[in-house]
């Protein structure tokens, strides 16, 4: 079905945060973890519960109202979608040109939470395992192919942010701007997510932050059908 409307900017910002910005958020940490296919993530026990956990708690409620569109049942239909395994869609397409894909899907999300005085935790994770995965091999030990036009240099900060974290963030201030890059609390939450995930590895990060979550859910793809995608 089609619907038509004088202005599809509401619609559009959901989907970009809500639809593209869970692909941005799920890519790495599968991707670390040899996962090759995006259902395949959603059926993983740390992937799947970790990105509906950070859907609710910091993307959704930077999301504003849509009409006729329930914020919670639009992802649940995204999260079906996701879950498609027919669909195949492949972990590296979804990996690929982070440099430019964060700052469209995760920055702008980051910054409307620091302004809102919400928590950025979830999305600083995302952030450090897309630096992670920049420092070149899975957690198997295998190697990542270069996938980003800025691979060298993207490399050259995740690797020397192994020591210090904030490295990564001085070195891609056009990524995330300055005020998201030097803003005190993301960068402890960076630097807690990237030192965690180096020390622990990517499930036991994901694990806490979903852990400590005040939102539990039950995806309910009941009456989503008509929603836009």
């Amino acid at each position: 079905s089609v619907t038509f409307v004088e202005d599809v900017k509401p619609w559009e910002y959901m989907k970009l945060r809500i639809l593209n910005g869970g692909h941005a958020s799920l890519c790495y940490p599968s991707a670390l973890l040899d996962v090759d296919y995006v259902h395949e993530s959603m059926e993983h026990p740390s992937i799947g519960p970790f990105l509906d956990a950070l859907e609710h708690n910091e993307i959704i409620p930077t999301v504003g109202p849509v009409p006729n569109t329930p914020l919670p049942q639009y992802w649940a239909l995204t999260a079906k979608r996701f879950s498609n395994p027919t669909i195949g869609d492949t972990i590296p397409r979804n990996c690929f040109d982070g440099a430019s894909r964060q700052p469209k899907f995760i920055v702008p999300v980051i910054r409307d939470n620091l302004k809102a005085g919400r928590s950025v935790d979830g999305l600083a994770l995302v952030s450090a395992l897309w630096c992670r995965y920049c420092q070149g091999k899975t957690e198997s030990g295998k190697e990542i192919e270069p996938n980003d036009p800025q691979w060298d240099r993207l490399q050259a900060a995740a690797l020397r942010a192994k020591e210090d974290p904030v490295e990564w963030l001085n070195e891609l201030t056009e990524v995330y701007g300055e005020d998201v890059a030097t803003n005190p609390v993301f960068v402890e939450s960076f630097s807690k997510a990237l030192r965690l995930v180096q020390k622990s590895g990517v499930e036991a990060a994901l694990n806490e932050y979903t852990s400590s979550s005040d939102i539990r859910t039950e995806m309910d793809f009941s009456d989503s059908s008509t929603l836009p995608l």
